[in-house]
């Protein structure tokens, strides 16, 4: 009987607990698609990476171009000139991959331009977020288009549009 009392109380307490807190939902995809910089910033990546890909992609047919004129020669060519036109072919195809990777890798050109030209309007979204939620008294904020767990959320709790007027951005 103790037992079940017990349980009885523990249930309660965090019932009432659930209950005190306050949540609220964004759309940080909505909300970034009515801020002009986000988009202008995203056509600025997608500009350089088009450029850039084209760059690789010019040496990688270089190098595709050297090894089938040396498939077309092979037979007519003495060892030595067979080890030069490998050596060449095999150089042009490692100067494509390294470009690649100065380009496209985990710490390239396109990851740093991207930080460098999202960061501050992430953050910009971030502390608008912050002070809404401050000041609304929200102790979790979920953003409705990046989080799978969420099957549904009220209209009423999405603040993605409060956030767009703290930033200045009529939606």
């Amino acid at each position: 009987m103790i037992r079940k009392v017990f349980v009885f109380i523990v249930l309660s307490a965090l019932s009432a607990t659930m209950h005190a807190q306050k949540f609220a939902l964004v759309d940080m995809e909505y909300i970034f698609k009515n801020i002009p910089a986000y988009e202008r910033a995203n056509e600025q990546l997608s500009q350089v990476s088009k450029k850039w890909q084209a760059e690789v992609e010019a040496l990688q047919v270089e190098a595709q171009t050297l090894y089938k004129n040396y498939q077309n020669e092979v037979v007519f060519l003495s060892q030595e000139q067979k080890k030069t036109r490998q050596d060449a072919i095999m150089e042009k195809e490692k100067e494509a991959a390294e470009l690649k990777k100065k380009y496209f890798g985990p710490q390239g050109e396109l990851f740093k331009k991207r930080t460098a030209l999202m960061t501050p309007i992430q953050e910009e979204v971030y502390n608008a977020v912050k002070e809404v939620a401050d000041l609304r008294g929200y102790q979790l904020v979920l953003d409705r288009a990046s989080d799978q767990g969420i099957i549904f959320g009220s209209p009423k709790i999405d603040i993605s549009n409060e956030i767009l007027s703290k930033l200045g951005y009529s939606n």
